[in-house]
């Protein structure tokens, strides 16, 4: 029997905020993004590699009103983790999982953290949004130094100021965004070091080389501001071996594109959750089983899944996303692409891509 109930939804599910009434309606908004014509900016908004629009408000109240979750524990409890080590030499890669798409790229002597979120719940206020169901797996005390954090759009379980405000004031670390989000948060007091479009780069130091990549997604963290700021994905450059970041999108041919320019990968970092119901979801969030085939088009030697298992934004279960990873991994061909199933906190070294892995 269908479950018919009107939910808060918050920005990472959909990509806006839904209130019981809307006088504040634009309250949270996002100011919009002011710059030049491309050919994914029509001079209000910005447009994903596959053509078409996301699911709209209609789309979403359908959905809402008749949802199918699955399954989710209240809480599940982790187990502890050893805190990352203070830095890895040059040529070595470490990655810890912290939870959803928070992760601890240790590379070539650098700290870099992606799209940190230590917030209760993925919304606004501490009781407006999805809740947190897991904890995270490294504390804000036990992070090592960090020289970069990387935005890849202003949804709220990817951008959380009071994360971004802590981190800021303690670690001082060069914080990049995509187009638009500058004038967000630097009237926050958030420092920003730069602000990329698609295909940009930035130069962050002991040879390593950040670009700023497509994604088919979206951004808003209110009513009014749909898309008017950019979103995207993260590659590294190194001379160990490059990594990428895919943060959140559906299925598009940016992979392909991603894949060709500056893959193979040493690592990648695909996500697998928040895919149900697919009429809704599919076109701003793979699933599993694109995540295996966005592996093999990127030529990823490892991937570690994000964006699940924390916070309940779509109707997949708490472990559906893993389970499907897995099944789907069976049915592949020997050898198995090689997937890293990380618990919250949970590192690992990566090793050097070998001369077949990078051919």
């Amino acid at each position: 029997m269908k479950r018919r109930k009107f939910l808060t939804i918050a920005g990472g599910t959909v990509g806006v905020l839904g209130f019981s009434g809307f006088t504040f309606r634009c309250a949270f908004s996002a100011p919009p993004y002011q710059g030049p014509v491309s050919d994914h900016f029509d001079g209000k908004r910005f447009i994903n590699p596959l053509p078409g629009e996301p699911k709209g408000f209609a789309d979403m109240m359908k959905w809402v009103t008749n949802r199918e979750p699955g399954k989710w524990n209240d809480w599940t409890e982790i187990a502890p983790q050893p805190k990352p080590p203070e830095r890895v030499g040059i040529g070595e890669l470490r990655v810890t999982f912290i939870n959803h798409a928070t992760v601890l790229l240790q590379i070539d002597g650098l700290n870099i953290l992606t799209d940190p979120v230590w917030a209760k719940r993925a919304g606004p206020f501490s009781w407006m949004g999805p809740k947190r169901h897991k904890a995270s797996g490294v504390k804000l005390e036990d992070l090592p130094p960090l020289d970069a954090v990387l935005l890849s759009h202003n949804h709220y379980d990817h951008m959380d100021v009071a994360t971004l405000t802590h981190l800021s004031s303690s670690h001082h670390p060069r914080t990049i965004v995509t187009l638009g989000n500058r004038a967000y948060l630097e009237p926050m007091g958030i420092p920003v070091a730069a602000e990329l479009d698609w295909w940009e780069t930035y130069d962050l130091g002991n040879d390593l080389r950040l670009h700023c990549v497509p994604a088919q997604h979206f951004s808003g963290r209110g009513f009014c501001d749909r898309s008017t700021t950019l979103w995207a994905g993260y590659v590294l450059e190194s001379k160990s071996g490059n990594v990428y970041f895919a943060a959140d999108s559906g299925w598009g041919p940016h992979f392909e594109e991603i894949g060709k320019k500056l893959g193979p990968f040493r690592l990648s970092m695909l996500p697998i959750g928040a895919f149900r119901p697919r009429w809704f979801m599919s076109s701003v969030h793979i699933g599993p089983e694109d995540a295996v085939q966005a592996h093999k088009i990127v030529r990823s030697a490892v991937t570690v899944p994000i964006h699940y298992g924390t916070f309940r934004l779509g109707d997949d279960g708490e472990d559906e996303p893993v389970e499907l990873l897995r099944q789907a991994l069976v049915a592949e061909a020997d050898p198995k692409p090689e997937f890293w199933v990380l618990a919250n906190g949970e590192g690992r070294d990566v090793q050097a891509m070998s001369l077949d892995t990078a051919l």
